[in-house]
């Protein structure tokens, strides 16, 4: 198709850009809503490209937005550029390196914005040529490790107006990402005693660490009664001091509340903070809550579904060369043989003695995914996601290897597939204004069914002034 043609051209013609964008990200990885360096690049690049560039979107210093064109429709690509803590790695070897606790990109968001940015890139140059109406924006979006990110920038209408958005995902696989991901709310449970000494008088303290552990043996029978699909966890933020004979007068613990469903998150969060209300009860101490971040599970777009599918399967699996797969099978060799089940399992699949892959996802392809703010946007406009193979088969999310692979040429070459898949998405959008009916008409329609409720409290606001680890 003459359409396929040109677009790939245009992504071919801005891919260079994209790769040095990606791997400049790569070298300076930088942790939710500290992304600074990284929007900056980001931010560069727009203006390059000849975007007209907003800054800062929702009070956040590390979101940003450029848009390119007039009249028509309204299509947004989302892209993402923060990075994990302790999951530094040395790009292309294969072996890992003390971290010291370092930043690394072991979810390849480094990837991940760059190539929302040239799939945006490449319809803002085809639009030019071919003197079509509408308009694309490009969304460079903060936080989404633990910080829920979008879900502020919903919040305060950062994409009123838009008429479907588009992202991705780096994985081992290509494809249409299925909208499996879960509801998340994130709550930090402070607990608050009286210290006094452990030996002389234990009587007078009450234990604020006690209570911390009250409660997680409260949960651990919580996880009896409820859904199978829900998911509970959780990780100690302040263990009240590192001596033994001085009973904690403070502690706090940081909960993980996920459910399959938005509706059923709150009557779960609400269950937890009994259990809380509970563990002070029986130890005498007060416990307050605060909610850090919250974040939709995804809503699907049939319609748009369609059309990436389509597109994906014009474009075929990414041609990958001798020396990439070579590099790949070293990667691989560093993993185990539950590894490579786990990933072909993840896409209901029987494993085969393959490095990369071969072949695009077939249509609703099973897909396990934790929790993303993209759900919340899912909520508030059509949106599509798509899967781009970036790494070699087996290798685990938030991993030191998918760190090390993050400059590679497979990451690449996958990154570059990925976009033209988005870029033909979008094109087909603009050229077919039937199809955004029929998502905006599907869209109307599930939001009836369920309206949406940010898990994210009016009174919570996204901590630019600190860290809100994943």
């Amino acid at each position: 198709m003459r359409n396929l043609e040109d677009l790939s051209l245009h992504v071919d013609a801005a891919a260079q850009a994209a790769i040095t964008l990606s791997d400049a990200v790569w070298d300076t990885p930088e942790l939710c809503y500290e992304e600074t360096r990284s929007c900056a690049l980001h931010t560069a690049m727009l203006h390059e490209q000849g975007f007209v560039v907003t800054p800062p979107l929702a009070g956040i210093a590390t979101a940003v937005m450029g848009e390119s064109g007039h009249g028509g429709p309204i299509i947004a690509f989302l892209g993402e550029y923060d990075a994990l803590p302790g999951l530094a790695a040395q790009a292309g070897i294969c072996h890992p390196i003390a971290t010291d606790n370092a930043n690394g990109h072991a979810c390849g968001h480094n990837l991940l914005g760059a190539a929302s940015l040239l799939a945006a890139t490449a319809i803002r140059r085809w639009l030019a040529t071919n003197r079509l109406p509408g308009r694309v924006r490009y969304y460079g979006c903060p936080a989404e490790e633990g910080g829920a990110g979008k879900g502020f920038m919903v919040r305060a209408g950062a994409f009123n107006g838009v008429d479907a958005a588009i992202s991705w995902h780096p994985t081992a696989f290509c494809g249409v990402l299925p909208p499996t991901s879960l509801a998340n709310m994130r709550l930090d449970f402070t607990f608050s005693g009286r210290s006094a000494h452990a030996a002389a008088s234990p009587h007078l303290g009450r234990s604020a660490l006690d209570a911390v552990e009250l409660m997680n043996v409260g949960i651990n029978y919580l996880r009896e009664h409820m859904l199978p699909t829900s998911r509970i966890h959780y990780a100690y933020i302040n263990a009240g001091g590192t001596a033994p004979n001085v009973v904690q007068s403070e502690a706090v613990v940081r909960y993980s509340i996920r459910t399959e469903e938005l509706a059923d998150l709150f009557p779960l969060v609400e269950r937890v903070r009994q259990v809380a209300r509970g563990a002070a009860l029986m130890t005498g101490t007060t416990v307050s809550s605060q909610v850090t971040a919250g974040v939709a599970n995804l809503l699907a777009c049939p319609p748009l579904e369609e059309i990436m599918q389509d597109s994906f399967e014009q474009l075929g699996p990414p041609d990958f060369d001798a020396r990439e797969q070579a590099f790949a099978r070293q990667i691989q060799a560093t993993l185990s043989p539950d590894d490579m089940t786990a990933a072909f399992g993840q896409i209901g699949l029987k494993p085969r003695d393959i490095a990369l892959t071969d072949f695009i996802l077939p249509p609703a392809s099973p897909f396990t995914l934790g929790s993303t703010d993209v759900g919340d946007v899912s909520w508030t406009i059509p949106t599509v996601q798509a899967l781009g193979a970036t790494c070699t088969i087996g290798t685990p999310l938030h991993s030191w290897q998918m760190t090390a692979q993050g400059k590679s040429a497979v990451a690449h070459r996958g990154m570059i597939h990925v976009a033209k898949a988005m870029a033909m998405t979008a094109s087909r959008l603009f050229l077919s204004p039937q199809v955004l009916e029929r998502a905006r008409a599907d869209h109307a329609q599930r939001l009836r069914e369920c309206s949406y409720i940010s898990p994210i409290p009016d009174d919570t606001h996204p901590p630019v002034q600190a860290r809100v680890r994943h």
